[in-house]
């Protein structure tokens, strides 16, 4: 039997990277190994890595001949190799033969294939830069110079209909004409993962659609801008992804970012004083962002923007106005009331107003306090969603979809109880990570596991799932340097223009685990449950202060191995 291969992710950014073959372009290492390290390697190596590692280009590393793998069917599974090249290498490609157990076959086009390449960032805690090993990018070969290494990262979907089984197959290293083979086995569980769009997990990574016309130069709102986003949101789609982010008010987080966010709805006072609105380009992405498969809750921000400045334009003076208002008073209720009640409208016209949220970021409580009251009196039928660093009973009550900060070390600010009640009424309870904490977090020099800690952390609090601000609001040259002038390196972004990060693989990984720990807690026995739980409450005991990475991935790995044993 050859297994039918549903493999989203081969497809995805397809129309963004075109097998390129210009060089890649790479920053000089500010931390340079010494060169006497590479005296004892004579020949070209290839070999198995660790997926939570990161390798220096300039170093020799440790690898193994063989790697063992694990999945469900349906699953994607991460794995790095690494090619040795004490000499330059002008040409190097990789490919993949089929995955065979008997007559039952993984074709090696299941399995996505990419070469890392080494973007700058830093450690603000140290205050240094770093040359990491980040973003993956599809190309049919690439030159390695000589005394650096050049890793490679897998990503196999397994299949929904595989048979389950061991399957082996080798992945190729050809070098200028010499090939260097490695084996590798996968082992395919008897169980299903279900699709993406039916996990549970709630995933809130927030979309820029304004970086993407910039970085490819493309007119706003154009077919062309909307083509190049959608494999890039696609990609969102099949992480599981499902929340749409629009921005309702000008600027919204103060031009945080290098492409502010305009606003998506147009506002226009008469002569007269009457209002009017415009939600054309509203309307555009949010069809589009559901034609992409992301299609369960619609978050608008923000009617508390973090400049309190609110834009429209003024028909008396023929010209756009930005007026400060304070929220509460008269000033912002008659601006705020007529827009949020001709919006409920729209929406209800639409069918979306009962997956719309009115979302704040990081408000006190005393501003929040006049958004609860502002959108109450609009429209009851709207939905409110916080990012908030406080928890008292009035967020339980007014919010739908609550998400708080990571704060490692710190209580929690729900008990296990207010979650669970929270959650029964079918509400939200999400965390997020953003330029804190340092660890664990997302970052383009983090330690791997971090972004599979996620999903892990998810488990073992029962909250929804995870929200971070910046799925792809890119810097300036986010596929060489990934430093912005106000945030920690990798802050900003999950993927690249050209394909996804180590970090956002890894974020699916721990997304899947989370799966799986659901799919199996009700089949579980009073002593697997117990064993289970004992391994949620040690990820709720990492130190991530005095942990080293190896420690707390093996915490990780450690769960990964349990998950396999309870599904015998």
């Amino acid at each position: 039997m050859k297994a039918r291969v549903l493999s989203i992710a081969c497809l995805l950014f397809a129309t963004v990277f075109a097998y390129a073959q210009a060089p890649v372009v790479e920053m000089a290492d500010p931390h340079p190994t010494s060169p006497e390290v590479w005296n004892g390697t004579k020949d070209l190596g290839f070999g198995w890595g660790s997926i939570d590692s990161r390798y220096k280009k300039d170093d020799v590393p440790t690898l193994a001949k063989s790697l063992a793998l694990f999945g469900w069917r349906g699953e994607r599974v991460n794995a790095q190799a690494v090619l040795v090249a004490p000499k330059a290498v002008e040409s190097f490609e990789i490919s993949v033969s089929d995955l065979k157990s008997g007559r039952n076959v993984i074709p090696a086009s299941a399995v996505d294939k990419y070469f890392e390449t080494y973007v700058m960032g830093e450690v603000v805690f140290k205050g240094d830069t770093v040359l990491s090993p980040d973003r993956l990018v599809k190309a049919e070969r690439m030159a390695v110079p000589a005394r650096t290494v050049r890793p490679v990262w897998l990503t196999i979907n397994v299949p929904k209909d595989a048979a389950p089984g061991k399957y082996k197959g080798s992945l190729t290293a050809s070098c200028d004409g010499k090939s260097l083979s490695v084996p590798f086995t996968i082992e395919v569980s008897k169980r299903v993962l279900p699709e993406p769009k039916d996990w549970k997990f709630h995933l809130d990574l927030w979309q820029n659609p304004y970086a993407v016309a910039r970085y490819f130069n493309v007119p706003l709102w154009s077919k062309e801008h909307f083509d190049t986003m959608r494999p890039i949101m696609e990609y969102l789609a099949s992480a599981g992804q499902k929340v749409i982010t629009a921005s309702i008010i000008q600027h919204p987080w103060n031009s945080q970012t290098e492409d502010p966010f305009e606003s998506m709805v147009g506002k226009f006072k008469g002569v007269d004083g009457s209002w009017k609105y415009d939600y054309s380009v509203f309307d555009k992405w949010v069809e589009f962002m559901m034609s992409c498969g992301i299609t369960e809750q619609i978050d608008c921000y923000s009617i508390l923007p973090w400049h309190l400045t609110f834009d429209y334009f003024d028909a008396s003076i023929n010209c756009s106005r930005s007026v400060k208002m304070e929220p509460g008073s008269k000033e912002y209720e008659d601006y705020m009331l007529p827009f949020l009640s001709d919006f409920a409208r729209h929406l209800r016209a639409k069918g979306w107003l009962d997956k719309t949220c009115i979302a704040m970021d990081e408000r006190p409580k005393e501003l929040l306090e006049h958004a609860y009251a502002i959108v109450e009196k609009a429209d009851k039928g709207f939905k409110i969603e916080g990012a908030i660093n406080y928890f008292g009973p009035e967020v339980a009550e007014r919010m739908y979809d609550i998400s708080f900060a990571l704060r490692p070390g710190l209580p929690v600010q729900m008990t296990p109880d207010q979650v669970a009640e929270h959650l029964g009424k079918g509400n939200r309870v999400t965390f997020y990570t953003c330029c804190s904490p340092q660890r664990p977090n997302t970052f383009t020099d983090s330690a791997p596991a971090e972004s599979a800690f996620m999903g892990w952390f998810a488990a073992a609090t029962g909250y929804s799932g995870y929200l971070r601000w910046a799925y792809n609001s890119w810097v300036k040259d986010p596929c060489v340097d990934s430093r912005f002038r106000t945030w920690r390196a990798g802050d900003c972004y999950l993927v690249y223009p050209d394909g996804p990060s180590i970090a956002f693989q890894r974020l699916i990984e721990g997304i899947q685990d989370n799966e799986k720990i659901r799919i199996l807690r009700d089949g579980l026995t009073p002593k697997q449950a117990a064993l289970l739980d004992a391994q949620l409450q040690r990820i709720m005991d990492i130190d991530w202060e005095k942990s080293t990475d190896a420690e707390a991935a093996k915490v990780i790995n450690d769960g990964k191995a349990l998950l396999r044993a309870l599904e015998k």
